[in-house]
C-alpha cells in the first residue's frame, strides 16, 4: 500500500518541455484509462455481500466494562463480572467463566472488554462469551501521534501524504476488497487496485510533474513483473494459497474463489509501499543529477543513479524479508517445534508460500531501480533543465576603520632668544651683557650723544 515516507521529494519543479510532456501522456494516459475502466468493470455494482448470520456468523460484539473477578469455579477457571455498556441489555451484569493459565488473556477490574452474543437469550450469561479487549481509544491516541510526527516534520507535504494513506485505504476497503469478495479475479483486482493507489498516492504526494510521471512508470513496469514472476513460480512451486485463514474464507462464501490468486494479490499490494519509496527516490536522484551538471548523457546519467541505487537496494530488500519474517514468527515458531529439518520446514504449504512472497517481491523491487533509472535518464535527457542557481555569498562586512593615533606634530622651534638692551642695545665687541639689576638704573644711564644736526644747504658754498 501507498504510504507517506519522509524523503523530500518535492522540490522545486522545472517545468517540462512541451517534447517530454506530449511523451509522458503517450505513456501514461493509456495506462490510466485502463486503470479506471478495469475498475469500472471489476467493481460489483448491485452485488449486495452477505455478512453476519446470513454467512453463519451468528456471533455479535458486545461491549462491557469488568466489575469483579473470582476463582471458585475450578482450578484452571476464573469467574469475571462483566457491566454490559450496549448491545440487547445495556447496563446488565453477567457472570462469565474464563480459562486460567498460560496463553489466556489476564484481566483485571475496569479493563473494557468485548463480548461475543449469540442472539438467543439476551438476559442468560450463556449467551456470551469474553473475545477480546475494547482498543479504540488507544489506537486513535497512536493514530494522532503518528499524524501529529508526519505534519511535525513533512508541513503541507506530510499532510500530503497522510491524504494520500487515507484514499488508499479507501480504495482497498472499498474496491480491492468488495471485488475479491464478489468473486472477481484476484490477481486483476491487485494489479487494478495497486493501479489506483499508485496514481492517486505519487501524484497527491509529489504533485503532478515529469518526475512523478517517471516514477509511476518504473512502478508499472515492477509492478507487471512481480505479477509475471509471481504467477510463474506460484505454479511451478505447486502452491495453493489454502492457510488456515483462506480455508475459513472459502468456508465462509460458500463459492469457489482462486486462492493462489488471492496469495499472488497480497504479494502485490505488499510490494506496493516500498515500490513507492525506491522509483521515487530513484527519480530524484537523476533529476538532481541533471541539475548539477546538464552536460551529463543519458550513459552518464543511469551510471551515477544506478550507484545510488545500489546503496538504497540492501536497505530495501532486507525491510521487505524482514516484514514477511516478522508476520510468520508464530508459525515459523510452531513448525520448529515438530522436529522437522529445515528442508522440510522452507518446503512446506505456509513456509514456501511466504518465501516465494518474499523474493519474488525482492526480485521487483531490485528490478525497480534501474529501469527507473534508465526511464529517469531518459526523460531528463529531453528535458529542459534550469542548473541550480547557486546562491552568492553573502559580502563580507567591511573591517571596522581603526584609529590611527597620529603623531603629535613637532613643536615648532621658538625663535632665537633676543639678547641684549632693548633700550641701550648690545655691543658683542664690549664684552658680556650684563643684565641693569633694577630699571631705574637703565633709565639713570647717560644718554648718548645726540649726533650734530646737519645745516641745511642754502644753496651758496
Amino acid at each position: 500500500m501507498g504510504h507517506g515516507h519522509g524523503h523530500s521529494h518535492a522540490l522545486s519543479e522545472e517545468p517540462a518541455s512541451q517534447r517530454v510532456r506530449t511523451l509522458l501522456m503517450w505513456l501514461l494516459v493509456p495506462l490510466a484509462l485502463a486503470t479506471v475502466v478495469g475498475a469500472a468493470l471489476l467493481y460489483p455494482f448491485g452485488v449486495e455481500q452477505k455478512t453476519g448470520a446470513q454467512v453463519g456468523l451468528n456471533q455479535s460484539p458486545v461491549e462491557a466494562v469488568v466489575t469483579g473477578l473470582a476463582e471458585n469455579c475450578g482450578e484452571k477457571c476464573v469467574a469475571i463480572t462483566v457491566k454490559m455498556t450496549d448491545g440487547p441489555s445495556p447496563g446488565q451484569s453477567i457472570t462469565i467463566p474464563s480459562v486460567k493459565g498460560p496463553g489466556a488473556p489476564s484481566f483485571k477490574l475496569g479493563d473494557e472488554v468485548v463480548l461475543s452474543y449469540s442472539g438467543t437469550q439476551p438476559q442468560a450469561a450463556e449467551s456470551y462469551q469474553i473475545v477480546d479487549y475494547q482498543r479504540g481509544w488507544s489506537l486513535a491516541v497512536l493514530a494522532l501521534l503518528f499524524a501529529g510526527a508526519v505534519l511535525l516534520l513533512g508541513r503541507w507535504q506530510g499532510l500530503a501524504a497522510l491524504g494520500a494513506l487515507l484514499l488508499s485505504f479507501v480504495v482497498l476497503v472499498l474496491f480491492i476488497m468488495p471485488s475479491l469478495l464478489a468473486g472477481k479475479d484476484p490477481l486483476t483486482v491487485a494489479v487494478v487496485g495497486a493501479g489506483l493507489i499508485m496514481f492517486v498516492v505519487l501524484y497527491l504526494t509529489h504533485g503532478v510533474s515529469a518526475r512523478t510521471s517517471t516514477a509511476v512508470l518504473g512502478t508499472m513496469v515492477s509492478l507487471a513483473l512481480i505479477g509475471v514472476l509471481g504467477a510463474a513460480f506460484s505454479a511451478l512451486s505447486s502452491l495453493t494459497g489454502l492457510d488456515d485463514d483462506t480455508a475459513n474464507l472459502v468456508r465462509l462464501l460458500g463459492t469457489d474463489i482462486d486462492t493462489r490468486g488471492l496469495l499472488l494479490a497480497g504479494t502485490l499490494i505488499g510490494a506496493l509501499g516500498v515500490l513507492d519509496d525506491v522509483t521515487v527516490t530513484q527519480t530524484s536522484a537523476v533529476w538532481e543529477l541533471r541539475r548539477a551538471n546538464g552536460e551529463l548523457t543519458w550513459r552518464e546519467l543511469f551510471a551515477a543513479g544506478s550507484r545510488i541505487g545500489r546503496d538504497h537496494m540492501s536497505s530495501v530488500v532486507n525491510t521487505l524479508v524482514m516484514a514477511y519474517a516478522g508476520a510468520a514468527l508464530p508459525l515459523l515458531l510452531a513448525i520448529s517445534l515438530a522436529g522437522r529439518s529445515m528442508g522440510e520446514i522452507l518446503t512446506a504449504q505456509q513456509i514456501a508460500q511466504e518465501i516465494v512472497r518474499t523474493l519474488v517481491g525482492s526480485i521487483g523491487l531490485v528490478a525497480a531501480i534501474p529501469v527507473t533509472t534508465a526511464l529517469a535518464a531518459w526523460v531528463a535527457v529531453r528535458q529542459e533543465v534550469t542548473p541550480v542557481a547557486v546562491p552568492e555569498p553573502d559580502p563580507e562586512p567591511e573591517p571596522e576603520p581603526k584609529t590611527v593615533k597620529r603623531a603629535k606634530p613637532a613643536p615648532k622651534p621658538r625663535p632665537a632668544r633676543i639678547e641684549g638692551d632693548l633700550f641701550t642695545g648690545y655691543d658683542p665687541d664690549k664684552g658680556p651683557w650684563v643684565r641693569p639689576s633694577r630699571p631705574a638704573a637703565r633709565r639713570a644711564a647717560p644718554a648718548s650723544p645726540a649726533p650734530p644736526a646737519r645745516r641745511r644747504s642754502s644753496g651758496s658754498p
